[in-house]
């Protein structure tokens, strides 16, 4: 396992932070001196830290002109949507041939990551909402499918930098969590789906692709 630096973390903390607030949209160009200088440390603890976000999806690194902030297309976004709802739909079933009880342990679990009460600003708001669907994916027990949702996940941190921030959506992505999650509590896996289904849907509407119903396959057997 690699040990970061604390130097190294804060460096990371600072530019993920505004990678998902806009404030290097897609298509900057990063330098590692200039965030050094702006940082106070070395560059050596910078250049950790962008080599993590590169291997996260978020730079791309070219040598003597520095790092870009990979653009994410609207096109993009809504595949990658189409590619979540899968993993979580499959995650889901998966769960639910386990019997009822798992999956009210399943809603039980989610809860604390879907209480509007909560804090919604920014980072809070972020990793409040990864909680909630990792541990989503988590409870089907398939690392393969984790990691791909990870990198799925990263892909549309970078797409909805924009509406992070604004507090009605927020709340309103917090209010279809606890949906979600008080279905699984009753054990009802079918609503549970269709909710996941209509997130999906509202996701892409505050994003501005679109809030259609994203059409998938109906679950098997």
């Amino acid at each position: 396992m690699t040990m970061r630096t604390p130097a190294a973390e804060r460096a990371y903390a600072h530019v993920r932070r505004r990678l998902l607030d806009g404030t290097h949209p897609g298509g900057t160009l990063l330098s590692e001196g200039a965030l050094a200088e702006q940082l106070d440390i070395s560059r050596t603890p910078v250049r950790e830290a962008l080599h993590r976000l590169e291997a996260e999806g978020f730079l791309r690194l070219y040598p003597k002109r520095g790092w870009l902030v990979v653009p994410v297309t609207l096109a993009e976004g809504r595949e990658t949507m189409e590619a979540r709802l899968l993993l979580e739909l499959f995650a889901l079933d998966r769960v639910a041939a386990m019997g009822p009880d798992r999956l009210r342990e399943l809603g039980h679990a989610l809860a604390p990551d879907a209480d509007p009460t909560r804090p919604v600003r920014d980072d809070d708001f972020v990793d409040m909402g990864a909680s909630f669907h990792n541990r989503l994916l988590a409870a089907a027990g398939n690392s393969v499918v984790q990691d791909m949702y990870a990198r799925l996940w990263n892909k549309q941190l970078r797409l909805t930098a924009g509406s992070v921030a604004d507090p009605d959506n927020a709340a309103e992505d917090v209010e279809e969590h606890g949906r979600i999650a008080a279905a699984l509590r009753e054990g009802d896996a079918p609503t549970a789906r269709r909710l996941l289904r209509e997130h999906a849907g509202g996701i892409l509407r505050r994003l501005g692709l679109g809030g259609q119903d994203i059409r998938l396959p109906p679950p098997a057997g």
